[in-house]
């Protein structure tokens, strides 16, 4: 490389060092300062950072290299949305306490996870010394838009005791993918069928009753919850309850007897949506 190359770029980092050192001592100035960034300020600083690399380079990589790299970040963040179905709307910080080995700083964000929505707010101590660093989760506080989801409730607990980000995350993905899944299948059916289909609670709710218009005090009601254990591990659980009026018990109908026990053996068979399909057609509620 030309010796008046290799100088240039020389007295460029030394001028970048320079600056990061002044932009530190801004920072340590102004540690008990609250910093908060909305959706729409996080979009604004890309642009900006994207116009960036438009100009003239004032270091090793080219332009071109700096916005591929900023490409490939954009494209693995829009995988990882996709795949967990997580999205963030709001983050802030705030920095309670700044030593030489001991950094405490408060963080609250929100965001949802397919419909369901989350709020978290923890606070994060790192420590470090010479021969290691580490950092800490203490006084989580979780708040999910799950209902009254006793499952939920003491998973929640768990999480916030033992401070487990991660394992809240993945079991968040898990949770909200069935949630997402039960509140598709009430729609799907509500639209097929809106005449039998009755959704008390609506498309959150946890359970749908199937009603014959032309048989008064007939009932089927699936009821489906999803489990969570204290682990974080969801499971979904089906079951059927039938509603059937004294005058119907004599008749043909009185098969519905052994629904429930069919019902869940054609879950096993078949899965969900068809086991769903399947009752409403043999029970008579829809030709």
């Amino acid at each position: 490389m030309d010796n008046s190359i290799f100088q240039v770029y020389q007295d460029e980092i030394q001028s970048l060092e320079e600056e990061i050192k002044m932009l530190t001592e801004k920072y340590e100035d102004s540690q008990q300062e609250s910093t908060s960034f909305s959706e729409e300020e996080i979009l604004m600083s890309i642009k900006s950072f994207q116009k960036e690399f438009q100009a003239e380079p004032k270091g090793h990589e080219s332009p071109s290299d700096l916005k591929a790299q900023l490409e490939t970040l954009e494209t693995d963040i829009s995988f990882l949305m996709k795949l967990t179905g997580i999205q963030f709307t709001s983050y802030s910080k705030k920095t309670m306490e700044k030593t030489k080995n001991r950094t405490v700083q408060k963080h609250r964000l929100s965001g949802n996870c397919h419909s369901v929505s989350f709020q978290l707010e923890f606070q994060l101590l790192e420590m470090q010394n010479k021969e290691n660093a580490c950092a800490v989760v203490t006084d989580l506080s979780i708040v999910m838009d799950s209902g009254e989801d006793s499952d939920v409730s003491k998973f929640v607990s768990s999480i916030e005791e033992h401070g487990n980000l991660l394992t809240f995350f993945r079991s968040l993905s898990s949770y909200a993918e069935w949630f997402e899944h039960r509140r598709c299948t009430f729609l799907h059916f509500k639209t097929k069928y809106p005449d039998v289909v009755i959704l008390p609670e609506g498309l959150l709710g946890d359970y749908m009753i199937l009603r014959n218009p032309k048989l008064s005090g007939f009932e089927l009601v699936i009821v489906w919850k999803i489990h969570m254990d204290q682990e974080g591990r969801t499971t979904p659980v089906l079951d059927l309850l039938t509603k059937v009026p004294e005058q119907v018990l004599d008749q043909k109908m009185a098969t519905t007897d052994n629904a429930p026990t069919r019902f869940r053996s054609l879950l096993l068979l078949f899965g969900i949506e068809t086991a769903i399909e399947n009752l409403i057609k043999v029970v008579g509620l829809h030709k």
